[in-house]
């Protein structure tokens, strides 16, 4: 039975057994699985007695053990390993998402409630480098999931173009400076798809990780991109999430992106219901991004700190911040130019994620400036 608390779910008539195939074939890959190598949070929590609690539960939606831990099974670098293929996954499977989220999320427990939402003053968040020293381009997203619908392993074609007409009916109406135009990835030319790909504009099909958890059902329908005519504000539809809201500009003026981006969001859910969870904040595909599922983010380049990339990614770690490359997750910095990200984003408000970033950004910053000068003595 779907728990209320957790979703108002489309719910399908489906056998609550799991089939005798799909029990072996877990049974199988768990096997196989424990003898990697494996550091990922799936694999630390993912323990026999763990898996014989679950292994055989289905989600109100039809969702196995299987469709949760694909991802991590075949790929053991995976950091994390596991995704919710429906709002449901997050109960049924409690057993196992519990400590990996309370591990990821900082101590998040699972009698642990997330605060309501709060978007505090925008304003209050300044500029970072106001010289432009330092900072190249600042950026935030949120990811949202439309209440009713599964995630990607469990929806159909028909969710996919259902979900697509709502939000491209929504963002269409947007005025301002966030009036764009909605482009369907369907009937795309491939020089369009590949220079907006180029310009970090669009995803595309083919991440490995996202590839194992069957995120790519039906590719590329239903998938499409909205942006403003100055490309300061976009919007990703069914791609990993059912929708990522992007705000970004070059330099790092906090409070315009951040600003935008709220602005942007109270706008659509005037138009479409998210779908929001009393514990664990607003639902999302992969457990990393649950609550707030806000990421504020900077390119910033500190070629001095970033020369001993541990001891760099240590130094951010005491500020929840998390260091990738100028290309996104699992790639490299280019010319001492790195992404910088708050990592919790579960059991805190969305001011307190961008003011946790901003603190870190500025203290890096701090800490570049430093060696700088040690570097001219």
């Amino acid at each position: 039975m779907c728990d209320k608390r957790l979703c108002s779910c489309k719910k399908r008539s489906l056998s609550s057994e799991i089939d005798p195939k799909t029990l072996q074939e877990l049974e199988n890959r768990f096997a196989n699985f424990l003898t990697t190598k494996s550091t990922s949070l799936l694999k630390k929590h993912l323990s026999r007695s763990t898996f014989d609690r679950v292994k055989t539960l289905k989600s109100n939606y039809g969702s196995t053990l299987l469709e949760v831990i694909q991802s991590g099974l075949a790929n053991p670098d995976s950091g994390v390993g596991l995704y919710a293929p429906d709002p449901d996954s997050y109960r049924v499977f409690s057993d196992l998402f519990d400590p990996v989220i309370e591990d990821y999320h900082s101590g998040f427990k699972p009698s642990d409630l997330h605060p309501s939402l709060n978007w505090g003053n925008t304003k209050d968040l300044g500029d970072l480098d106001p010289e432009g020293k330092y900072i190249v381009s600042t950026r935030v997203r949120c990811g949202r999931s439309l209440e009713g619908y599964p995630f990607n392993p469990t929806m159909t074609d028909s969710h996919y173009y259902e979900i697509q007409n709502k939000v491209r009916d929504a963002l269409e109406s947007m005025t301002g400076e966030l009036k764009g135009r909605y482009y369907p990835l369907e009937g795309m030319d491939s020089t369009t798809q590949q220079r907006l790909v180029d310009e970090h504009f669009l995803f595309k099909e083919g991440d490995r990780f996202l590839q194992a958890a069957n995120a790519y059902r039906f590719w590329p329908t239903g998938r499409g991109i909205f942006f403003n005519e100055v490309r300061t504000f976009l919007v990703w539809c069914n791609e990993e999430d059912h929708m990522r809201i992007i705000s970004m500009q070059s330099g790092g003026n906090l409070a315009q992106v951040y600003g935008r981006l709220v602005n942007a969001v109270e706008q659509i859910e005037r138009k479409i219901p998210f779908s929001r969870h009393e514990r664990l904040g607003f639902l999302t595909f992969c457990p990393t991004n649950l609550g707030t599922t806000i990421r504020a983010s900077v390119h910033i380049k500190v070629p001095n700190l970033s020369v001993d990339y541990t001891k760099f990614e240590q130094f951010a770690a005491t500020y929840n911040l998390q260091v990738r490359g100028t290309r996104g997750e699992h790639t490299e910095g280019t010319g001492g130019i790195y992404d910088i990200s708050n990592k919790r984003r579960l059991g805190l408000t969305e001011f307190e994620a961008l003011q946790e970033m901003k603190t870190g950004v500025l203290a890096i910053i701090q800490q570049e400036v430093n060696l700088e000068s040690i570097e001219r003595s």
